[in-house]
């Protein structure tokens, strides 16, 4: 509040002093002010909502991980798992297309997961 006060007190200095074009500077410092403002309200909101959207992002990467681990079919394979606001992607190789699928229906199927990016792949033979 103070550091505020002294900015009006030195903009009406300015004003007095320089008279019309003062006023202008004035004007055009408060603008500048206002707009600085408004401009660290706006990045402090997005690194807000960056680091919330990044930690429901390691959750919903850990339940998939647990429950493909927990899952019969792929609890062998290993199975690299990335999200990205909330776009879960699959990778690394499985021993078959069925063990494929079904990775993607558990992924899907979890809590959080938004849509599923399947880049799995399986071995020729």
């Amino acid at each position: 509040m103070k550091a505020t006060t002294g900015l009006v007190l030195l903009a009406i200095v300015i004003v007095l002093t320089l008279g019309a074009a003062g006023t202008s500077f004035a004007q055009s410092a408060s603008e500048s002010m206002g707009k600085a403002g408004a401009d660290v309200k706006s990045a402090a909101v997005n690194v807000y909502h960056g680091t919330k959207t990044a930690a429901t992002d390691s959750d919903v990467t850990a339940k998939v991980k647990l429950a493909l681990h927990d899952d019969s079919l792929t609890k062998d394979s290993t199975i690299h798992v990335t999200t990205v606001a909330g776009v879960v992607t699959l990778r690394g190789t499985v021993l078959s297309s069925s063990v494929s699928e079904r990775a993607e229906k558990v992924a899907h199927d979890t809590t959080g997961v938004k849509s599923v990016r399947n880049h799995l792949k399986v071995p020729p033979g």
